[in-house]
């Protein structure tokens, strides 16, 4: 069985939930990973997602700006979640679907200053990962696992529109980009979508919103990430993993677009 999997940082569910519908009738994923949902648990358009044909759902949602959600068109066996948000954020939503687990995160993105000390909201970041990199030494780095999600964190320089200029801001600062890398080290996990197009090919999946035109700026980073662990990635799918970057052009899109791997399990 081929299973696809997506992840997106919606950006607000209900506010777009016609894209979601369109990417999911055109692109049809088995699973959805979405982030940022910004609305409560109850809020969450169910009937939307039984309609699209994904019924199976988790969703942790959260007043405001956080919350996740995964959606299946196959049954969703419950996960225990992780504890790696100090702040109780909705965050991370952890499922296991056709033997796969699947951990959606929607880690902080950490402020304005990449200063654990002068900036809490930049360690919190930095404790979300160093939970979550403890968490992955414990795995079994032969079961299936999947991680997915929003990482606020573009860590090659071929992530970013200019890695002389973005060394300086928060998402690609070298303490972050370090961070990133030692919980990849951590799992042994494999970095789907760059293994894929592999440097020096340029890769984005976000782009602001203070651009008129995010293809004339040209200036993305790549903030969507899909890990698998050894065990898993023997069953990635050559040439199937995707940035559908053509959905940022829709109308009213979220900045930033859908990222899509399959698998045969």
């Amino acid at each position: 069985m081929t299973l696809r999997i997506a992840t997106w940082n919606i950006n607000s569910v209900r506010l777009r939930i016609d894209q979601v519908a369109r990417f999911v009738a055109e692109r049809r994923p088995d699973v959805l990973m979405l982030q940022e949902i910004k609305c409560t648990t109850d809020q969450f358009p169910r009937q939307a997602f039984v309609d699209m044909g994904l019924p199976h759902l988790n969703v942790q949602g959260q007043k405001g700006w956080h919350g996740v959600a995964t959606a299946s068109r196959l049954p969703i066996e419950e996960t225990p979640g992780l504890d790696v948000c100090r702040e109780g954020h909705a965050r991370c939503a952890s499922v296991t679907v056709a033997g796969v687990e699947m951990q959606n995160f929607y880690i902080p993105a950490g402020g304005d200053v990449a200063d654990r000390a002068l900036n809490p909201k930049f360690d919190h970041k930095m404790d979300f990962y160093e939970r979550l990199t403890a968490e992955m030494a414990r795995r079994d780095r032969s079961r299936p696992l999947v991680l997915a999600g929003d990482f606020n964190i573009a860590p090659s320089e071929y992530d970013v529109w200019n890695h002389r200029y973005m060394s300086k801001i928060v998402s690609h600062t070298p303490i972050e980009v370090e961070t990133l890398y030692r919980l990849q080290d951590a799992g042994g996990f494999a970095d789907v979508i760059r293994d894929a197009f592999p440097e020096p090919q340029k890769l984005a999946s976000w782009w602001s919103y203070r651009a008129q035109d995010f293809r004339k700026s040209n200036r993305g980073l790549r903030l969507d990430h899909i890990w698998t662990s050894p065990g898993l990635t023997p069953a990635v799918v050559k040439g199937a993993a995707r940035i559908h970057d053509d959905v940022r052009e829709w109308e009213r899109p979220s900045d930033h677009a859908p990222v899509t791997v399959e698998l045969d399990v």
